[in-house]
């Protein structure tokens, strides 16, 4: 067996702290250029080798603890309820149009203004109906004082016919012509009325109390009756959402509905400064639609605060009982994975844990557990993405909630 050195007096290759020896022939047969490329080849290989491998004797440092928040599994009552999206929809809406013709020479009141019912909104030029009301008058008077007239002659024939003064059919000509005169009177009170509502007419009303949207008419626009819209006037308070269930909660929903009126809750954004808005349940569709499998169900809100407006989008949540003791941890602990839907628990000695849980229910930002979980244990609520089992966590303040 020959004896190897890398050269000269170097007798060992140093890599961190392994000390390695290394030989090569004493008496080699290589010369020249064939020996130094041996020792490169021996020296480079050794090298990588000790490389790969490392220092076996030094030991790997534990992993710094992973800093996260905390919460801790409460009971607390949650309400048992279906969470959907609703439509707000106004109780009432009115398309105002002009009822007569004629120029507009007055709008009054304010694009997006609340009006009562019967506040005066758009004035129409009046003069062509108060000339018509004023002939109608003229015409009533001129027929009233001829039907008195021909009654008073008619009366007289009744006496001079009796004396044989006056013939028969003399008589029965005045009488026709009395009332056929007061027929005339009647006729004539129809067209001062009919005259007195187109007078009126020129003055466009709001028929509903609400909010007006847009002026669509502007002052010295020329309208015709019943034609374009002038405004539109939906009622803010109160209101109305719409929303749909599907048809296999709607026996659900009927049990709870027939003990009494069932809470609607309401928030209108989905940022943590939404604000909550609390309704009844009012009605409940008679039939399911065949293209969604869905039944429509509305309730109202009193909306006095003005936050829900026509059309808009909402989350809503329809109450059906409230559950006394349900287990409850923050929405942030729970993270879905491949494997199920699991928490971190935290334990005595700062250690993780992961646990699957089964979830109920989402509520808000708060999560109806089933099982899995145990009241007073420590779940993590935000820095999961760094952890694995069993490492070891820095909990930042004390446990929320």
């Amino acid at each position: 067996m020959r004896e190897y050195r890398v050269s000269g007096d170097n007798e060992y290759f140093r890599k961190g702290c392994v000390r390695v020896p290394l030989k090569v022939p004493l008496k080699s047969p290589l010369k020249g250029r064939a020996a130094f490329l041996a020792r490169a080849c021996v020296s480079t290989l050794l090298a990588a080798a000790l490389v790969l491998t490392g220092c076996s004797g030094r030991k790997s440092a534990s992993p710094p603890p992973v800093p996260v928040t905390v919460a801790r599994v409460l009971v607390r009552p949650e309400p048992l309820s279906l969470s959907v999206v609703g439509t707000v929809e106004p109780v009432e809406t009115a398309s105002v149009r002009a009822q007569v013709g004629g120029v507009i020479t007055k709008v009054s009141f304010a694009e997006g203004q609340y009006v009562r019912a019967g506040h005066v909104l758009f004035q129409i030029d009046p003069r062509s109906f108060q000339a018509a009301l004023d002939v109608a008058l003229a015409q009533l008077a001129r027929d009233k004082f001829q039907a008195e007239n021909a009654g008073i002659q008619a009366e007289r024939y009744a006496d001079l016919v009796k004396k044989d003064y006056v013939t028969q059919e003399e008589y029965d000509a005045a009488r026709t012509q009395a009332d056929a005169l007061r027929s005339t009177v009647q006729v004539d009170e129809a067209n001062v009325e009919q005259a007195r509502l187109n007078l009126s007419y020129a003055s466009v009303t709001a028929p509903i109390s609400g909010r007006t949207g847009s002026v669509l008419v502007k002052r010295g626009n020329v309208v015709k009756a019943n034609d374009a819209v002038l405004v539109v006037i939906n009622q803010i308070s109160p209101i109305r959402v719409s929303f749909a269930i599907p048809q296999n909660q709607l026996p659900r929903v009927q049990k709870y509905a027939s003990r009494g009126a069932l809470e609607v809750h309401v928030w209108t954004s989905r940022d943590s400064s939404r604000s909550e808005v609390k309704g009844r349940l009012v009605f409940l569709d008679n039939q399911v639609d065949p293209s969604t499998g869905t039944v429509t169900l509305k309730a109202d809100f009193s909306n006095a605060e003005g936050s829900l407006l026509p059309g808009q989008f909402v989350d809503a949540e329809l109450v059906l009982a409230m559950e006394p003791e349900a287990l409850t941890v923050p929405a942030g602990a729970v993270v879905t994975g491949q494997d199920g839907t699991f928490v971190f628990v935290v334990g005595s000695d700062k250690k993780v844990e992961k646990r699957p849980i089964k979830v109920n229910r989402t509520l808000n930002n708060t999560v109806v557990v089933d099982r899995g979980l145990k009241v007073g244990e420590t779940v993590v609520t935000d820095g999961q993405m760094r952890l694995v089992p069993g490492a070891t966590v820095a909990i930042k303040s004390n446990p929320s909630r």
